[in-house]
């Protein structure tokens, strides 16, 4: 329990925060649709659009690739078990 009071307090906190700063957030000057980047013409657009389409395969590429390692290394923890187990060195007792 002692341990989840400095979580509890740091959470409370935070959405205190946020609550007291989002309400000076929306009352900020609308900007002419320009955003933050400037203006969305075709080419910022068809860009961001492109780097979408990019960006999902890359994603899961990495991440098929990090499983695909993880399952290679426990393939082989489980071998090298079943090796030892197999082993006459520890099959025996006392």
């Amino acid at each position: 329990m002692k341990r989840l009071r400095p979580i509890t307090v740091a959470c409370v906190t935070s959405c205190l925060l946020l609550l007291v700063l989002v309400p000076a957030a929306l009352a900020d000057e609308p900007a002419g649709g320009t955003g933050t980047y400037g203006s969305a013409d075709d080419k910022v657009v068809t860009n961001a659009g492109f780097i979408v389409i990019a960006f999902f395969p890359t994603l899961i590429l990495v991440l098929s690739l990090i499983q695909w390692r993880l399952d290679k290394r426990r393939t082989a923890r489980k071998a090298a078990r079943k090796r030892r187990m197999a082993s006459a060195h520890w099959t025996g007792g006392w």
